[in-house]
């Protein structure tokens, strides 16, 4: 199990980075505002009067019966979306692109697992293909917790309806890099760097200033 104590909030970056910009600018989007779903993009700007943001992330939230999404899911996903977009920026400690409040959800999804019946087998088992077949099959893992910590060791953004590939749900990257520019694609879930799918990469339209797919 992961330890939230060494997960930033957000508002550790966002004191970060006005320490370091303190004319920056951030801006937020609703992408998607649904009865029950919300999808947030934010932007950082380093200065007030820049007209490109210098990064850019996207959170989703599931409005829910209970908690902190039961009544404040919009508010909860502006602050994720902040949080990913500072970290795109660089600050977010090294391996820890997630905030404590993404890590929160995660390890709520995980203490809420149920866990499965285990039976105690004694004797000999003398036809082992047949006690197999009789077997009952194990519960399924919670999925959205480990999709979530794959993110998190990516450096990816998770959002929903998005492009699939042979291993399942593709994963957003987008940031800036190392020569300032602006990248945005989505990319392979599979652990293993030598066995994923090519990446789908975007290109920026000059003249709406849209992404669109290559």
């Amino acid at each position: 199990m992961f330890d939230l104590s060494s997960y930033e909030t957000v508002e550790d970056r966002l004191v970060k980075f006005w320490e370091k910009y303190p004319d920056g600018r951030i801006a937020t989007e609703i992408v998607e505002a649904l009865p029950q779903r919300f999808i947030v993009k934010a932007y950082i700007y380093r200065t007030e009067v820049d007209a490109q943001a210098w990064t850019t992330g996207l959170a989703f939230e599931l409005v829910t019966d209970r908690g902190v999404n039961a009544t404040s899911a919009l508010e909860n996903c502006e602050t994720s979306a902040i949080g990913r977009a500072l970290a795109n920026a660089g600050f977010a400690t090294k391996g820890k692109r997630a905030s404590r409040e993404e890590m929160t959800k995660v390890a709520a999804v995980v203490n809420d697992t149920p866990k499965p019946e285990t039976k105690k087998i004694t004797g000999v088992i003398s036809d082992w293909d047949s006690f197999v077949a009789d077997s009952p099959a194990p519960e399924p893992v919670q999925l959205a917790a480990g999709v979530e910590l794959l993110a998190d060791r990516l450096g990816a953004s998770i959002v929903q309806e998005t492009p699939r590939c042979s291993h399942g749900v593709r994963l957003l990257r987008e940031g800036t890099s190392a020569k300032g520019k602006p990248y945005r694609g989505w990319v392979c879930g599979e652990r293993f760097k030598a066995d994923q799918c090519e990446p789908m990469w975007m290109v920026l339209s000059q003249s709406t200033g849209e992404w669109r797919f290559q």
